[in-house]
């Protein structure tokens, strides 16, 4: 995908320096059907993240975005980091684009929490900042076309959560009545997007500084 930014091979670095640094930290805008994972899990082809650049031994995601889900994802060779960003401290902020003009009411349903299936229990979500978009927001163009406008009107949303249970933007915009067309991970603690392009990597060279933690 030709861009006069940068391919997906190339990398940036920030100005936060530590030379001294063994660990490698990078922030990665994860394209539409790819898995969040280096190591495939079937006989199937599937996109991973090692298509996206050279990354170092032993670098991990931290936390997911799944197959259809596109954005934020950041990606580390220290482990003891995975498990610190993935705690309920850090804030994770999507773009949804829901089918249907999505009501007052859901909004509001959404923010206090609903029930919602993980692993077959009923759970119910943590309160979480939730409003509508005044517009689309720029965001590049997915590789497949979300669906015909034709058939009906559609709302951008933004959901911030501090929890990451499988699926749970896509489960818990379905439980109030709005399907989730397009799903996009915008920021990560104090990490934005910023005007990435999908598949483009750039590397943080401080994640605590980056994270503002």
């Amino acid at each position: 995908m030709p861009s006069s930014k940068q391919s997906t091979n190339q990398i940036n670095s920030t100005a936060l320096a530590e030379p001294s640094q063994k660990h490698q930290h990078f922030k990665i805008f994860k394209p539409f059907g790819f898995l969040s994972q280096f190591v495939p899990e079937s006989r199937k082809k599937k996109n991973l993240l090692g298509e996206l650049f050279n990354f170092p031994e032993k670098t991990m995601a931290i936390g997911r975005l799944d197959h259809d889900s596109e954005g934020l994802l950041l990606l580390t060779t220290n482990g003891m980091m995975s498990y610190e960003v993935r705690n309920k401290n850090i804030e994770k902020e999507y773009y949804v684009q829901v089918d249907g003009a999505i009501s007052v009411e859901a909004i509001s349903q959404l923010q206090k929490g609903v029930e919602i299936t993980i692993k077959g229990a009923k759970y119910l979500t943590l309160p979480c900042k939730v409003f509508k978009l005044d517009k689309e927001p720029h965001l590049p163009t997915r590789g497949r076309k979300i669906r015909d406008p034709r058939h009906g009107p559609t709302s951008w949303i933004s959901i911030t959560v501090c929890e990451g249970k499988n699926r749970q933007i896509r489960k818990m915009t379905a439980a109030v009545g709005f399907a989730t067309l397009r799903l996009v991970r915008v920021r990560i603690g104090d990490v934005h997007i910023d005007n990435m392009i999908a598949g483009e990597v750039i590397k943080l060279a401080n994640l605590d500084a980056a994270l503002n933690r």
